[in-house]
């Protein structure tokens, strides 16, 4: 919808408040709440905030935002008392222009440049989550595992009524089934544009926590919440379309991929080290991205092999809109917007540098010996949060995608984030050493 649209239906939905949502750098959802009676200033004018209390936002001498709802972004959201309606917002600097701290605006001002070649950037995540009995403790809801049907399990009722919701909101649901851990579930939305996509997984998150904790239950995106379990993951189904045409797919190649869709993926291999602490921020994100839990460690792409961090989805062979690549290794818990960013960005390099992509590997890369490992030039991920951003602070192509202001805040507080990991005394040390040492 348009602006006067928007105007027009604030009044047929009895709308009562207004939700104006954007993210900080780490992708952690922030709202100003107006009423109706403030929307047409807001269009015009913006709504005034302060952008030094947001983490890696403003500085202090710097710190007047203003905030400009995009109409086009209109959702009523069904789980509220009273009939209120969220937008997603641009965040302006008091001049005018775009705030270059707004992960939202980097996302969409490298899907611009990518347009001036005519391409469109679709993808289609699989976010993973748990469900928990409290906030404060993980009690199991189940001991099922991949695709079980449980009969009056609280968590699949809870996942459906969550599914019900998203058709009523616009989204579009391709499969929701539980995963391969305990209390581990799936949702799948159907592609959509890089954008949009970023805006519903933002609401999903949302809308999975609110529906949960109607239910009197917890939902986490934690990436490993718990020991010797599988952790969540965000698998990210990608292509790119132009008039129209998914320009990864070519029906005389063996997997369909075109050489567009080739080097892209190439790309996504070469610079996968740099980007990795953007698509796996937390500390936690490392303890998820181990051998033996289906979670990627090893740079290499496949068709069927599931320890690929690259993997070529073959489901429906020879159908052009299904052709596309599915990178595993980011994980719920990133910025979606930045993380997107940085992706788009390694495979839209591995096109200009015209990347040639290596052979698939078919075999169970975690059976492989080090020497077979090393004969197939299979490098792995960074191990940790620390050894991850000291690949990004050398990249060139992660600085110019994020801007000088993202790049330079998003390292300076995941540095302090290692700082207070390391310095902390864990459980394990005391179980394990306190009694001997």
């Amino acid at each position: 919808m348009n602006r006067g649209e928007v105007l027009k239906q604030i009044k047929t939905d009895r709308i009562q408040f207004v939700e104006l949502w954007f993210v900080d750098i780490l992708g952690q959802l922030k709202t100003v709440t107006i009423t109706p009676e403030e929307i047409e200033k807001a269009f015009d004018e913006g709504i005034g905030f302060d952008g030094s209390s947001i983490e890696g936002f403003a500085r202090i001498f710097e710190s007047d935002l203003i905030l400009k709802p995009e109409p086009e972004t209109y959702l009523v959201l069904p789980w509220t008392k009273l009939p209120t309606v969220r937008f997603f917002c641009s965040v302006f600097t008091p001049e005018g222009k775009f705030y270059d701290g707004d992960s939202r605006f980097i996302l969409k001002r490298y899907l611009q440049k990518i347009k001036k070649q005519g391409y469109v950037f679709n993808v289609g995540p699989e976010l993973e989550f748990f469900y928990f009995k409290t906030p404060e403790n993980p009690g199991l809801l189940d001991q099922a595992t991949y695709f079980d049907f449980i009969p009056a399990d609280l968590g699949s009722q809870v996942r459906n009524e969550t599914v019900s919701m998203c058709a009523r909101m616009g989204m579009k649901v391709e499969a929701a089934h539980h995963e391969v851990a305990p209390s581990q579930h799936e949702i799948d939305i159907k592609y959509a544009d890089a954008l949009s996509m970023a805006d519903m997984m933002v609401t999903l998150k949302v809308l999975i926590k609110q529906i949960a904790a109607s239910n009197g239950i917890y939902a986490t995106f934690m990436p490993k919440p718990l020991f010797g379990q599988n952790g969540s993951g965000l698998h990210i189904h990608q292509s790119l379309f132009r008039d129209g045409k998914n320009v990864f797919f070519d029906g005389k190649d063996p997997n369909y991929l075109s050489s567009v869709a080739k080097s892209y993926t190439a790309g996504i291999l070469k610079y996968i080290r740099e980007i990795t602490s953007v698509c796996n921020q937390w500390v936690n994100s490392y303890k998820r991205l181990v051998p033996g839990y289906e979670a990627p460690v090893y740079i290499s792409w496949g068709r069927k092999n599931r320890s690929a961090l690259v993997r070529v989805p073959i489901y429906k062979p020879g159908k052009e809109s299904a052709s596309r690549i599915e990178l595993r290794s980011p994980d719920p818990a990133c910025n979606i917007y930045l993380a997107l960013t940085v992706i788009l960005a390694a495979g839209y390099a591995g096109i200009e540098e015209k990347l040639k992509l290596p052979p698939p590997i078919e075999k169970d890369i975690y059976e492989m010996s080090v020497e077979e490992k090393r004969k197939n030039s299979i490098e792995t991920l960074p191990g940790s949060l620390i050894e991850a951003l000291h690949e990004t602070e050398k990249s060139k192509l992660v600085r110019d995608a994020l801007g000088d202001h993202i790049f330079e805040k998003f390292i300076e507080n995941k540095k302090i984030e290692w700082d207070k990991y390391r310095i902390c005394v864990s459980q394990y040390e005391i179980e394990s050493y306190f009694p001997v040492l």
